[in-house]
């Protein structure tokens, strides 16, 4: 017989719903987490904020200044920012998702790097189309 001891294996739980903000995720777990919440809200505006805004663009002259004075609300600029955020985060991390299943990165320091990336990409493209929505240039 043997005088080794056996190394105790980790316990994986379930989590629960009220120890989901404990929880630490690692910054590629964020990501996705956000990856598909993003998708969500983009899907979901469609119908509801960007096809009615893109039909009252292009169907006459009067529609549009309609248009443009419901987006000139600050209200609604911020909603406009959400779906910004949305879309630059969906496309940056659709990027790395699909440079990932090329086997590329896929190492945990670097796809923690690579997510660092994509949330920086992201939120500077939001603040620089976030400038240009608030006309500051």
């Amino acid at each position: 017989m043997s005088n080794t001891v056996a190394k105790k294996r980790p316990v994986y739980r379930n989590i629960h719903i009220t120890q989901i903000l404990k929880y630490r995720l690692p910054l590629a777990g964020k990501l996705s987490i956000l990856h598909r919440v993003s998708g969500a809200v983009l899907f979901l505006a469609l119908p509801i904020i960007l096809l009615p805004l893109f039909d009252k663009s292009i169907t006459s002259e009067l529609t549009f200044l309609e248009m443009q004075s419901l987006v000139s609300s600050p209200l609604v600029k911020i909603v406009l920012l959400g779906l910004i955020w949305s879309y630059m985060h969906h496309f940056a991390a659709g990027i790395r998702y699909l440079v990932l299943d090329m086997h590329v990165g896929t190492e945990k320091y670097a796809a923690s790097k690579s997510a660092g990336i994509v949330f920086a990409v992201s939120l500077s493209l939001t603040a620089l189309f976030g400038l240009k929505l608030f006309g500051v240039f």
